[in-house]
């Protein structure tokens, strides 16, 4: 008999460490080996202007944590330090994390371990004899009891280690969304600071532009004046010039907005205080750019990871779904007494026990296919979700790579026009100081100048964004875990449990 009892013990634990549904397997990476059809310019050109070095794209298999310092920027870091502690979007999406531990450890600690509990109660009772046909008077009396009882249910199919690798793959999307957060936010800030830098400079140079036509303007009035224009030409000129005026209402507002938004972005009121202000020769244009090939990308970027752990949980979801077809074993063990008085509660003669044991097997029950059907269908949806951001990515990368490669010639062409519009002006102030060109000559030099400066400011912030934009695109280092194992929290998690 004992080895009979034995042979049963082994079975069910045979079958406890057993997990019905398919063991979750990580998608393969992308079949490609570049982003785009054709190759990508690795040197990117050069200019001989400010934020024009040359930038080498390089192969890498991660970007370092604090990328944006290589921008050289010491206020850009001091504000991102801030923001990490303070953004209100992060300090959401750590409760997420936190919570999805929780939700974890909860779980962990009603299904992995046995359930004991304490009772104990008194109560008045009325009994009447005739109720079971006997003869007498109703008797009242009271009844104690106190006990402890123990509940486990044995995990034959898996379900609950399936429901907690589930809850795993979760709180690991909530750590690749904190991530992602993370990383939008720096990206947000870093973008926002160049903007910064560039509305300023813009505004410099349209007041520049707009001082220009108005001495322009002033002459054309003074030769109409003398007879040697016509009052047309003062009419244009008015017209530009109220143009350009116009120009200058839109461009502060925009830098007031971005003053506001890098505010909300450190976690402060756009009134709290005033944090530091940037120009475009604060930054640096990072030498080399690391690019991960998609296969490493993959494994880098917290949107892709985030989609994976779903993948996990919806993939462990259908593993529950599936065994809640199977035979359930509970267990039950009550040990206490029982007495008509609190003095004889515990004294001899008043133990009781009971010991229960129930295995279930559904036997019709046309929910449950139907409920796995919806698990996979599940399944179905977020391996499809996972492909399209796996593209995506793809996409973005291949974007911003042909932004680079568009921006450097961009700035090329620009930074010649400067330097060409720049030596007009020197020839034209030459000429003005030998007399052979007129002061209005010089305005309209001047003009000419201040406008490819205009293009020029915004080529060279374009090309600072794009440089962001591209560190974002490879994932920006994942501040905190680097990979996806599908236990970050299971691992969190039981420590948790465990320390309770």
């Amino acid at each position: 008999m004992v080895v009979h009892y034995a042979l049963i013990g082994m079975c069910l634990l045979t079958l406890a460490g057993c997990a019905v549904g398919p063991d979750f397997q990580r998608p393969a990476p992308p079949d490609v080996i570049g982003y785009t059809p054709t190759p990508l310019a690795t040197n990117l050109n050069s200019s001989p202007t400010t934020l024009g070095d040359p930038q080498n794209i390089i192969k890498a298999e991660r970007l370092t944590k604090h990328w944006w310092r290589a921008m050289g920027a010491d206020k850009l870091d001091m504000l991102i330090s801030e923001a990490l502690e303070r953004n209100p979007t992060l300090m959401a999406a750590e409760a997420n994390l936190r919570q999805a531990q929780e939700l974890y450890a909860a779980r962990a600690g009603s299904t992995l371990y046995p359930q004991l509990e304490g009772n104990l109660g008194g109560q008045r009772q009325r009994f009447n004899p005739g109720t079971l046909g006997q003869t007498g008077e109703a008797r009242e009396f009271s009844l104690y009891n106190a006990g402890v009882g123990v509940r486990y249910t044995f995990d034959l199919a898996g379900g609950n280690r399936r429901a907690l690798e589930a809850l795993a793959a979760r709180s690991d999307y909530q750590q690749f969304q904190l991530e992602g957060a993370r990383l939008t936010l720096v990206a947000n800030i870093v973008t926002t600071a160049i903007t910064q830098a560039s509305l300023k400079r813009q505004t410099e140079i349209i007041e520049n532009i707009l001082k220009s036509q108005e001495n322009q303007l002033e002459l054309t009035r003074e030769r109409i004046r003398l007879g040697h224009g016509e009052p047309d030409d003062a009419l244009a000129l008015q017209t530009q010039l109220e143009q350009t005026r116009a120009k200058l209402p839109p461009l502060r507002y925009q830098l007031q907005q971005n003053e506001h938004f890098l505010a909300v972005l450190v976690g402060k009121a756009p009134g709290e205080s005033l944090l530091p202000s940037f120009t475009l020769e604060d930054f640096t244009l990072p030498p080399e750019l690391p690019l991960l090939i998609p296969s490493e990308l993959v494994r880098a970027r917290p949107d892709i990871l985030g989609a994976e752990a779903l993948l996990h949980a919806s993939n462990a979801e259908y593993g529950v779904a599936i065994s809640k077809l199977y035979p359930q074993l509970n267990l039950s063990a009550d040990l206490g007494s029982q007495a008509l008085t609190t003095g004889a509660l515990f004294g001899g003669g008043s133990a009781v026990w009971s010991l229960v044991g129930q295995l279930t097997q559904p036997l019709f029950n046309p929910g449950l296919p139907a409920e796995k059907r919806a698990a996979l269908a599940a399944f179905d949806a977020a391996a499809a979700n996972y492909q399209s951001v796996v593209l995506e990515a793809l996409r973005n990368v291949a974007d911003v790579l042909r932004a680079l490669e568009n921006d450097s010639k961009r700035l090329e062409a620009l930074s010649a026009a400067d330097s060409a519009s720049g030596k007009s002006l020197e020839s034209t102030q030459r000429r003005y100081r030998l007399g052979t060109a007129s002061y209005y000559d010089l305005l309209i030099a001047q003009q000419q100048r201040l406008q490819t400066e205009l293009d020029l400011t915004e080529g060279q912030a374009k090309r600072l964004v794009n440089t962001v934009v591209f560190c974002q695109a490879m994932g920006g280092g994942l501040n905190g875990i680097t990979e996806y194992t599908g236990r970050v929290a299971e691992d969190q998690s039981a420590e948790s449990v465990a320390s309770r």
